[in-house]
Protein backbone atom coordinates (compact mmCIF):
# COMPACT_ATOMS: atom_id res chain seq x y z
CA UNK A 1 0.00 0.00 0.00
CA UNK A 2 3.11 2.21 0.82
CA UNK A 3 4.33 1.54 -2.66
CA UNK A 4 1.39 2.18 -4.54
CA UNK A 5 0.64 5.91 -2.65
CA UNK A 6 3.92 6.83 -3.09
CA UNK A 7 3.89 5.97 -6.84
CA UNK A 8 0.63 7.49 -7.01
CA UNK A 9 1.78 10.68 -5.49
CA UNK A 10 4.97 10.65 -7.66
CA UNK A 11 3.25 10.50 -10.73
CA UNK A 12 1.24 13.35 -9.41
CA UNK A 13 4.05 15.65 -8.50
CA UNK A 14 5.32 14.48 -12.31
CA UNK A 15 2.10 15.92 -14.01
CA UNK A 16 1.80 18.79 -12.06
CA UNK A 17 5.62 19.98 -12.91
CA UNK A 18 5.11 18.71 -16.82
CA UNK A 19 2.46 21.40 -16.66
CA UNK A 20 3.62 24.68 -15.20
CA UNK A 21 5.46 26.69 -17.23
CA UNK A 22 8.26 28.85 -16.32
CA UNK A 23 7.52 32.35 -17.95
CA UNK A 24 9.97 35.13 -18.65
CA UNK A 25 9.12 38.86 -18.76
CA UNK A 26 10.85 41.89 -19.97
CA UNK A 27 9.57 45.05 -21.31
CA UNK A 28 10.90 47.32 -24.14
CA UNK A 29 9.41 50.96 -23.04
CA UNK A 30 12.11 53.58 -24.66
CA UNK A 31 13.74 53.87 -28.12
CA UNK A 32 15.38 50.43 -29.85
CA UNK A 33 19.27 51.75 -29.16
CA UNK A 34 22.29 50.43 -27.65
CA UNK A 35 20.42 50.31 -23.80
CA UNK A 36 17.53 48.40 -25.17
CA UNK A 37 19.54 45.85 -27.08
CA UNK A 38 21.51 45.54 -23.71
CA UNK A 39 18.48 44.84 -21.40
CA UNK A 40 17.31 41.95 -24.34
CA UNK A 41 20.76 39.95 -24.45
CA UNK A 42 20.90 40.17 -20.47
CA UNK A 43 17.08 39.15 -20.55
CA UNK A 44 17.36 36.18 -23.23
CA UNK A 45 20.99 35.31 -20.90
CA UNK A 46 18.66 34.87 -17.44
CA UNK A 47 15.56 33.28 -19.57
CA UNK A 48 18.19 30.70 -20.68
CA UNK A 49 19.79 29.83 -17.43
CA UNK A 50 16.42 29.83 -15.38
CA UNK A 51 15.43 27.59 -18.73
CA UNK A 52 11.97 29.36 -19.16
CA UNK A 53 9.46 27.97 -21.06
CA UNK A 54 7.85 31.08 -22.50
CA UNK A 55 9.55 34.37 -23.07
CA UNK A 56 7.61 37.33 -23.12
CA UNK A 57 8.54 40.83 -24.70
CA UNK A 58 5.94 43.83 -23.51
CA UNK A 59 6.19 46.48 -25.97
CA UNK A 60 5.42 49.90 -26.23
CA UNK A 61 8.07 52.21 -28.45
CA UNK A 62 8.07 54.38 -31.25
CA UNK A 63 11.33 52.93 -33.14
CA UNK A 64 15.11 53.45 -33.07
CA UNK A 65 18.03 52.37 -34.61
CA UNK A 66 17.92 50.07 -37.69
CA UNK A 67 21.12 48.18 -36.64
CA UNK A 68 20.01 47.47 -33.22
CA UNK A 69 16.59 46.62 -34.12
CA UNK A 70 17.97 43.88 -36.21
CA UNK A 71 20.39 42.23 -33.84
CA UNK A 72 17.45 42.23 -31.32
CA UNK A 73 15.36 40.47 -34.39
CA UNK A 74 18.09 37.84 -34.94
CA UNK A 75 18.36 37.05 -31.38
CA UNK A 76 14.21 36.42 -31.17
CA UNK A 77 14.31 34.01 -34.62
CA UNK A 78 17.11 31.92 -33.24
CA UNK A 79 14.88 31.75 -29.82
CA UNK A 80 14.39 27.94 -29.45
CA UNK A 81 12.02 28.89 -26.47
CA UNK A 82 8.53 29.96 -27.30
CA UNK A 83 7.92 34.04 -27.64
CA UNK A 84 5.47 35.90 -27.49
CA UNK A 85 5.42 39.77 -28.34
CA UNK A 86 2.52 41.97 -25.91
CA UNK A 87 1.97 44.86 -27.58
CA UNK A 88 1.30 47.60 -24.39
CA UNK A 89 0.74 50.37 -26.86
CA UNK A 90 2.76 50.93 -29.36
CA UNK A 91 4.78 48.77 -32.09
CA UNK A 92 5.85 51.18 -34.41
CA UNK A 93 8.29 51.09 -36.81
CA UNK A 94 11.74 49.34 -35.77
CA UNK A 95 8.95 47.79 -33.09
CA UNK A 96 7.05 46.55 -35.57
CA UNK A 97 10.08 44.36 -36.60
CA UNK A 98 10.43 42.92 -33.37
CA UNK A 99 6.80 42.14 -33.04
CA UNK A 100 6.95 40.06 -36.16
CA UNK A 101 9.69 38.36 -35.10
CA UNK A 102 7.65 36.56 -31.62
CA UNK A 103 6.11 33.74 -32.58
CA UNK A 104 2.63 35.08 -31.51
CA UNK A 105 1.53 38.59 -31.23
CA UNK A 106 -1.21 39.72 -28.71
CA UNK A 107 -1.86 43.78 -28.38
CA UNK A 108 -4.29 45.56 -25.93
CA UNK A 109 -7.24 46.62 -27.09
CA UNK A 110 -6.04 50.31 -28.32
CA UNK A 111 -2.53 49.17 -29.48
CA UNK A 112 -1.06 49.90 -32.63
CA UNK A 113 1.62 48.70 -35.33
CA UNK A 114 2.98 49.24 -38.34
CA UNK A 115 4.55 52.49 -39.56
CA UNK A 116 8.20 50.72 -40.51
CA UNK A 117 9.78 52.84 -43.11
CA UNK A 118 13.66 53.60 -42.56
CA UNK A 119 13.77 58.02 -41.79
CA UNK A 120 16.75 60.18 -41.57
CA UNK A 121 17.27 62.49 -38.80
CA UNK A 122 14.88 65.26 -40.24
CA UNK A 123 12.18 63.25 -40.13
CA UNK A 124 12.44 62.12 -44.20
CA UNK A 125 12.33 58.73 -46.10
CA UNK A 126 16.24 57.54 -45.88
CA UNK A 127 17.93 56.44 -49.38
CA UNK A 128 16.48 53.73 -51.24
CA UNK A 129 19.46 51.03 -50.42
CA UNK A 130 18.54 51.14 -46.63
CA UNK A 131 14.71 51.12 -47.41
CA UNK A 132 15.70 47.66 -49.66
CA UNK A 133 17.05 46.39 -46.43
CA UNK A 134 14.53 47.31 -44.41
CA UNK A 135 11.48 45.59 -46.62
CA UNK A 136 13.61 42.09 -46.99
CA UNK A 137 14.19 41.66 -42.95
CA UNK A 138 10.70 42.78 -42.88
CA UNK A 139 9.88 40.24 -45.54
CA UNK A 140 12.21 37.65 -44.36
CA UNK A 141 10.69 37.70 -40.81
CA UNK A 142 7.17 37.26 -41.75
CA UNK A 143 7.86 34.47 -43.81
CA UNK A 144 9.49 32.59 -40.70
CA UNK A 145 6.50 33.30 -38.81
CA UNK A 146 4.26 32.37 -41.43
CA UNK A 147 2.98 36.04 -41.53
CA UNK A 148 1.50 38.04 -44.48
CA UNK A 149 4.75 39.41 -46.11
CA UNK A 150 2.82 41.75 -48.32
CA UNK A 151 1.24 43.30 -45.09
CA UNK A 152 5.15 43.60 -43.75
CA UNK A 153 6.27 44.98 -46.82
CA UNK A 154 3.43 47.56 -46.94
CA UNK A 155 4.53 48.60 -42.99
CA UNK A 156 7.56 49.57 -44.89
CA UNK A 157 6.86 51.13 -48.48
CA UNK A 158 3.89 53.56 -49.30
CA UNK A 159 3.75 52.12 -53.20
CA UNK A 160 2.57 49.00 -52.03
CA UNK A 161 -1.37 48.54 -52.50
CA UNK A 162 -3.38 46.11 -51.13
CA UNK A 163 -6.89 45.52 -52.06
CA UNK A 164 -8.90 45.82 -48.73
CA UNK A 165 -5.97 46.89 -46.97
CA UNK A 166 -4.25 49.90 -47.84
CA UNK A 167 -4.08 52.11 -51.15
CA UNK A 168 -1.00 52.95 -52.75
CA UNK A 169 0.89 55.76 -51.44
CA UNK A 170 0.55 55.03 -48.09
CA UNK A 171 2.05 52.45 -45.16
CA UNK A 172 0.16 50.54 -42.99
CA UNK A 173 -0.65 50.74 -39.28
CA UNK A 174 -3.24 48.37 -37.95
CA UNK A 175 -5.15 48.57 -34.61
CA UNK A 176 -5.62 45.85 -32.08
CA UNK A 177 -9.01 44.89 -34.36
CA UNK A 178 -7.66 45.40 -37.56
CA UNK A 179 -4.67 43.29 -37.02
CA UNK A 180 -7.06 40.57 -35.57
CA UNK A 181 -9.11 40.76 -38.83
CA UNK A 182 -5.89 40.28 -40.95
CA UNK A 183 -4.48 37.71 -38.76
CA UNK A 184 -1.51 40.25 -37.88
CA UNK A 185 -2.44 39.35 -34.57
CA UNK A 186 -3.02 36.17 -32.41
CA UNK A 187 -5.30 38.09 -29.92
CA UNK A 188 -6.80 41.44 -28.17
CA UNK A 189 -6.52 41.06 -24.66
CA UNK A 190 -6.32 43.26 -21.12
CA UNK A 191 -3.70 41.78 -19.56
CA UNK A 192 -0.49 39.60 -19.96
CA UNK A 193 -2.57 36.53 -18.04
CA UNK A 194 -5.45 36.95 -20.53
CA UNK A 195 -2.82 36.70 -23.39
CA UNK A 196 -1.15 33.83 -21.38
CA UNK A 197 -4.45 31.96 -21.42
CA UNK A 198 -4.98 32.96 -25.24
CA UNK A 199 -2.23 31.32 -25.82
CA UNK A 200 -3.02 28.02 -24.32
CA UNK A 201 -1.04 28.46 -20.89
CA UNK A 202 -2.77 28.12 -17.41
CA UNK A 203 -0.21 26.72 -14.99
CA UNK A 204 2.63 28.83 -14.98
CA UNK A 205 5.64 30.57 -12.61
CA UNK A 206 5.90 34.06 -13.72
CA UNK A 207 9.85 35.75 -13.60
CA UNK A 208 9.96 39.25 -14.66
CA UNK A 209 13.91 41.19 -15.86
CA UNK A 210 15.29 43.22 -12.86
CA UNK A 211 17.70 45.66 -13.83
CA UNK A 212 21.34 43.99 -12.04
CA UNK A 213 23.32 46.42 -9.77
CA UNK A 214 25.30 47.41 -13.23
CA UNK A 215 22.54 48.26 -15.09
CA UNK A 216 21.10 50.11 -11.81
CA UNK A 217 24.51 51.84 -11.45
CA UNK A 218 24.57 53.05 -15.48
CA UNK A 219 21.33 54.22 -15.17
CA UNK A 220 22.50 56.64 -11.97
CA UNK A 221 24.94 57.69 -13.87
CA UNK A 222 22.99 58.06 -17.59
CA UNK A 223 20.35 60.29 -15.85
CA UNK A 224 20.63 63.81 -17.34
CA UNK A 225 20.61 65.59 -13.96
CA UNK A 226 23.32 63.33 -12.48
CA UNK A 227 25.32 63.91 -16.06
CA UNK A 228 25.15 67.59 -15.89
CA UNK A 229 26.63 67.11 -12.28
CA UNK A 230 29.53 65.30 -13.67
CA UNK A 231 30.06 67.69 -16.67
CA UNK A 232 29.82 71.01 -14.38
CA UNK A 233 32.70 68.68 -11.84
CA UNK A 234 34.84 68.27 -15.12
CA UNK A 235 34.78 72.02 -16.15
CA UNK A 236 35.51 73.24 -12.29
CA UNK A 237 37.79 71.36 -12.10
CA UNK A 238 40.00 72.13 -14.88
CA UNK A 239 39.01 76.00 -14.25
CA UNK A 240 40.71 75.39 -10.70
CA UNK A 241 43.53 73.72 -12.01
CA UNK A 242 44.43 75.89 -14.42
CA UNK A 243 44.50 78.26 -11.47
CA UNK A 244 47.31 76.83 -10.14
CA UNK A 245 48.92 74.47 -12.70
CA UNK A 246 50.15 70.77 -11.48
CA UNK A 247 48.81 67.73 -10.57
CA UNK A 248 46.08 68.73 -7.71
CA UNK A 249 42.65 67.65 -6.30
CA UNK A 250 40.88 69.96 -8.51
CA UNK A 251 42.32 67.88 -11.77
CA UNK A 252 41.67 64.64 -10.02
CA UNK A 253 37.78 65.53 -9.32
CA UNK A 254 37.73 66.45 -13.39
CA UNK A 255 39.42 62.84 -14.07
CA UNK A 256 36.91 61.41 -12.07
CA UNK A 257 33.98 62.92 -13.07
CA UNK A 258 35.08 62.08 -17.12
CA UNK A 259 35.37 58.48 -16.41
CA UNK A 260 32.04 58.22 -13.94
CA UNK A 261 30.15 60.68 -17.36
CA UNK A 262 32.27 58.48 -19.43
CA UNK A 263 32.30 54.96 -18.70
CA UNK A 264 28.57 54.38 -18.22
CA UNK A 265 27.63 55.57 -21.67
CA UNK A 266 29.95 53.15 -23.40
CA UNK A 267 28.97 50.37 -21.74
CA UNK A 268 25.27 51.40 -22.79
CA UNK A 269 26.86 51.63 -26.29
CA UNK A 270 26.55 55.09 -26.72
CA UNK A 271 30.08 56.33 -26.44
CA UNK A 272 32.44 54.70 -28.54
CA UNK A 273 36.42 54.83 -28.30
CA UNK A 274 37.07 56.96 -30.93
CA UNK A 275 34.47 59.99 -29.24
CA UNK A 276 35.75 59.13 -26.16
CA UNK A 277 39.30 59.85 -27.58
CA UNK A 278 37.91 63.28 -29.18
CA UNK A 279 37.33 64.34 -25.72
CA UNK A 280 40.80 63.81 -24.75
CA UNK A 281 42.41 64.85 -27.76
CA UNK A 282 40.69 68.18 -27.31
CA UNK A 283 41.81 68.34 -23.26
CA UNK A 284 45.37 67.71 -24.52
CA UNK A 285 45.56 71.14 -26.80
CA UNK A 286 43.65 72.95 -24.37
CA UNK A 287 46.60 72.15 -22.07
CA UNK A 288 48.89 72.75 -24.77
CA UNK A 289 47.68 76.09 -25.83
CA UNK A 290 47.83 77.28 -22.11
CA UNK A 291 51.25 75.80 -20.90
CA UNK A 292 53.20 75.45 -24.16
CA UNK A 293 51.77 78.32 -27.34
CA UNK A 294 51.88 81.57 -26.04
CA UNK A 295 48.43 82.93 -27.05
CA UNK A 296 45.26 81.65 -27.77
CA UNK A 297 44.86 80.48 -30.99
CA UNK A 298 43.95 77.33 -33.26
CA UNK A 299 45.25 74.67 -30.69
CA UNK A 300 42.96 76.31 -28.00
CA UNK A 301 39.73 76.45 -30.62
CA UNK A 302 40.14 73.32 -31.72
CA UNK A 303 40.00 71.89 -27.84
CA UNK A 304 37.14 73.28 -27.43
CA UNK A 305 35.77 72.00 -30.34
CA UNK A 306 37.25 68.72 -29.57
CA UNK A 307 35.66 68.64 -26.23
CA UNK A 308 32.29 69.93 -26.60
CA UNK A 309 31.97 67.30 -29.73
CA UNK A 310 33.06 64.46 -27.52
CA UNK A 311 31.19 65.14 -24.96
CA UNK A 312 27.50 65.63 -27.18
CA UNK A 313 28.83 62.74 -29.65
CA UNK A 314 28.94 60.59 -26.23
CA UNK A 315 25.21 61.61 -25.85
CA UNK A 316 23.45 60.57 -28.84
CA UNK A 317 22.77 57.17 -30.82
CA UNK A 318 25.31 57.48 -34.30
CA UNK A 319 27.10 54.94 -35.31
CA UNK A 320 30.52 55.75 -35.88
CA UNK A 321 30.08 58.79 -38.71
CA UNK A 322 26.38 57.74 -39.48
CA UNK A 323 24.02 60.16 -38.23
CA UNK A 324 20.95 58.67 -40.03
CA UNK A 325 19.63 56.98 -36.73
CA UNK A 326 19.52 60.01 -33.95
CA UNK A 327 16.78 61.34 -33.21
CA UNK A 328 16.33 64.80 -33.20
CA UNK A 329 14.92 65.30 -30.06
CA UNK A 330 17.32 62.91 -28.41
CA UNK A 331 20.35 65.04 -29.91
CA UNK A 332 18.79 68.47 -28.60
CA UNK A 333 18.24 67.12 -25.32
CA UNK A 334 21.74 65.94 -25.16
CA UNK A 335 22.74 69.82 -26.65
CA UNK A 336 20.76 71.52 -24.10
CA UNK A 337 22.23 69.01 -20.86
CA UNK A 338 25.86 69.94 -22.26
CA UNK A 339 25.01 73.85 -22.53
CA UNK A 340 23.27 74.25 -19.36
CA UNK A 341 26.07 72.65 -17.73
CA UNK A 342 28.52 75.15 -19.28
CA UNK A 343 26.17 78.36 -18.32
CA UNK A 344 25.30 76.90 -14.82
CA UNK A 345 28.77 76.16 -14.18
CA UNK A 346 30.39 79.64 -15.79
CA UNK A 347 27.38 81.71 -13.57
CA UNK A 348 28.59 79.68 -10.33
CA UNK A 349 32.10 80.81 -11.00
CA UNK A 350 31.00 84.58 -11.99
CA UNK A 351 28.81 84.95 -9.04
CA UNK A 352 30.68 82.82 -6.24
CA UNK A 353 34.99 82.28 -6.84
CA UNK A 354 35.65 84.77 -4.33
CA UNK A 355 33.35 82.86 -2.06
CA UNK A 356 34.30 78.93 -2.70
CA UNK A 357 37.49 79.10 -0.66
CA UNK A 358 35.55 79.64 2.47
CA UNK A 359 32.93 77.56 1.94
CA UNK A 360 32.20 74.49 4.14
CA UNK A 361 33.03 71.90 1.96
CA UNK A 362 36.29 73.29 1.18
CA UNK A 363 37.40 73.63 4.56
CA UNK A 364 39.06 70.13 5.40
CA UNK A 365 40.77 71.32 2.30
CA UNK A 366 42.15 74.82 3.13
CA UNK A 367 43.93 76.14 6.27
CA UNK A 368 41.16 78.19 8.04
CA UNK A 369 43.34 80.97 9.80
CA UNK A 370 46.87 82.59 8.97
CA UNK A 371 50.80 81.79 10.76
CA UNK A 372 51.21 85.89 11.93
CA UNK A 373 54.64 86.33 13.07
CA UNK A 374 52.91 88.17 16.04
CA UNK A 375 51.63 84.41 17.15
CA UNK A 376 54.84 83.02 17.43
CA UNK A 377 54.37 81.69 13.55
CA UNK A 378 57.76 82.60 11.42
CA UNK A 379 58.91 81.60 7.93
CA UNK A 380 62.37 81.90 7.39
CA UNK A 381 62.48 81.12 3.90
CA UNK A 382 64.01 84.30 2.56
CA UNK A 383 65.07 85.70 6.36
CA UNK A 384 68.47 87.36 5.54
CA UNK A 385 67.68 87.82 1.67
CA UNK A 386 67.26 91.23 -0.06
CA UNK A 387 65.32 89.89 -3.44
CA UNK A 388 62.77 92.88 -2.86
CA UNK A 389 63.07 94.56 -6.78
CA UNK A 390 65.55 92.04 -7.37
CA UNK A 391 65.78 90.80 -11.29
CA UNK A 392 65.31 87.20 -12.37
CA UNK A 393 64.54 84.50 -15.23
CA UNK A 394 61.43 82.63 -14.78
CA UNK A 395 62.80 78.81 -15.53
CA UNK A 396 59.02 77.49 -16.21
CA UNK A 397 56.02 78.93 -17.25
CA UNK A 398 54.20 81.06 -14.60
CA UNK A 399 50.53 80.42 -15.48
CA UNK A 400 50.13 81.94 -12.81
CA UNK A 401 52.60 79.88 -10.55
CA UNK A 402 55.54 78.36 -11.45
CA UNK A 403 59.92 78.83 -10.74
CA UNK A 404 62.07 81.51 -11.43
CA UNK A 405 65.92 81.67 -10.85
CA UNK A 406 67.46 84.68 -8.89
CA UNK A 407 71.31 85.49 -8.58
CA UNK A 408 71.66 81.54 -9.33
CA UNK A 409 68.69 80.27 -6.98
CA UNK A 410 65.33 78.78 -7.54
CA UNK A 411 62.52 79.87 -6.01
CA UNK A 412 58.68 79.14 -6.30
CA UNK A 413 57.03 81.71 -7.44
CA UNK A 414 53.56 83.36 -9.18
CA UNK A 415 52.52 86.12 -10.95
CA UNK A 416 49.94 88.87 -10.06
CA UNK A 417 49.72 90.63 -13.97
CA UNK A 418 50.71 89.24 -16.94
CA UNK A 419 51.37 85.40 -17.34
CA UNK A 420 54.90 85.06 -17.98
CA UNK A 421 56.62 82.51 -20.37
CA UNK A 422 59.60 80.12 -19.34
CA UNK A 423 62.74 82.20 -20.08
CA UNK A 424 61.04 85.91 -19.56
CA UNK A 425 62.45 88.44 -16.96
CA UNK A 426 60.84 89.47 -14.19
CA UNK A 427 61.22 91.28 -11.17
CA UNK A 428 60.45 90.99 -7.24
CA UNK A 429 57.21 92.57 -6.00
CA UNK A 430 56.64 91.12 -2.85
CA UNK A 431 57.57 87.71 -0.69
CA UNK A 432 54.34 85.75 0.37
CA UNK A 433 54.58 83.00 2.81
CA UNK A 434 56.91 80.52 1.02
CA UNK A 435 56.53 82.09 -2.51
CA UNK A 436 57.78 85.10 -4.50
CA UNK A 437 55.35 87.64 -5.74
CA UNK A 438 56.91 88.52 -9.17
CA UNK A 439 55.97 90.82 -12.36
CA UNK A 440 57.05 90.02 -16.43
CA UNK A 441 59.22 92.90 -17.25
CA UNK A 442 59.60 94.34 -20.68
CA UNK A 443 63.17 95.46 -20.18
Amino acid sequence: MLLVGFCVQAQNDSTTNGQSKLVYVFAIEEEIFPPALRKFESAMAEAERLKADVIVMKLNTYGGAVDVADDIRTGLLSSKVLTIAFIEDNAASAGALLSIACDSIYMKPYATIGAAMVVTQAGDAADEKYQSYWRSRMKATAEEKNRDTMIAIGMVDPSVSIPGIIDSGKLITFTAKEALRHNFCDGIVDSLSEALAHAGITSYHLVEFKPSALDQVVGFFTHPIVSSILLMMIFFGLFFELQSPGVGFPLVAAITAAVLYFVPLYIDGLAENWEILIFVVGIVLIGLEIFVIPGFGVAGVLGITFVFGGLLLSLIENVRLDFGPVNPGSAVNAALVILSSVLTSTLILFLFAKRLNTARVFKPLILATEEQAEAGYDVDVFRGRDLLHKEGIAVTVLRPSGKVEIDGERYDAFTEGDYAEKGDKVVVLRAKGTALVVEKTTA
